[in-house]
């Protein structure tokens, strides 16, 4: 389904592209990825838009059967760093989320409507995690949701189809980087 517009209040929202995660994922597709979501940033800010970069620090405390818990090692120093390809700008603004969502109990939703914000369109890392339950938050807080599904990436194949296909139709438009660049160029 093509892009129905980008709205005077768009703002990109880049979820955990940080060193940490990055450099653990090497394959072509989240390569692809990163570079589809770091052009997408450089396009809002050449066009004024708010870019927003977010990185993760924890994770909730419950249990889970893959023994994730928030208990487990800490990771190495500059882990939650954003990766240089970002190339981090003065006007962006920088959420650390210790959660999957980046609105749980990080101010996002506050930044956002402060900003004017009614559409947030959503790339990063993984796809089935952080980005979805990004996704999920931004539809219930009543945003439009945009998913630039080619600068996405998931270190499960299966699990980045089944959100693409399945989840994010539900949430919002799913579209690409071209067709996203080509409506804030349309639109501005």
């Amino acid at each position: 389904m093509p892009l129905t517009t980008i709205d005077p209040g768009a703002a990109l929202v880049v979820v955990d592209l940080q060193k940490g995660i990055v450099s653990a994922l090497t394959d072509a597709p989240v390569t692809a990825a990163v570079k589809q979501a770091t052009h997408l940033a450089t396009e809002f800010r050449r066009h004024g838009l708010p870019v927003i970069l977010v990185n993760v620090t924890g994770r909730a405390p419950g249990r889970t059967d893959t023994g994730r818990t928030a208990n487990s090692p800490v990771p190495p120093a500059g882990w939650a760093d954003l990766i240089d390809e970002l190339d981090v700008q003065p006007t962006d603004h920088l959420i650390t989320k210790r959660r999957r969502s980046a609105f749980h109990d990080t101010g996002l939703d506050t930044l956002l409507r402060d900003l004017g914000i009614t559409q947030v369109v959503l790339t990063g890392i993984a796809t089935s995690s952080g980005v979805e339950s990004t996704a999920r938050s931004a539809s219930d807080h009543g945003y439009h949701v945009v998913l630039a599904t080619d600068a996405m990436g998931d270190p499960d194949p299966e699990a980045h189809r089944h959100s693409i296909e399945r989840v994010f139709p539900k949430l919002g438009e799913t579209v690409t980087t071209a067709e996203v660049v080509d409506m804030v160029e349309a639109t501005r």
